[in-house]
């Protein structure tokens, strides 16, 4: 990872209107849950395998 470990970013916007979460990795990739523990355990595993 570069930076070194706690340099990813990691946003959680709720979508106003609805009961949703809108995740975004560091790497660009996006997520959208109702639960929050799914969002974090999206989080979380997400960055399994990153290179960058």
């Amino acid at each position: 990872m570069s930076g070194g470990p706690g340099t990813e970013v990691f946003r959680v916007d709720w979508l106003p209107g609805t009961d949703l979460l809108h995740g975004v990795c560091h790497c660009g990739a996006e997520h959208v849950a109702q639960d929050p523990v799914e969002m974090w355990r999206w989080m979380l595993a997400h960055p399994v395998g990153h290179t960058a």
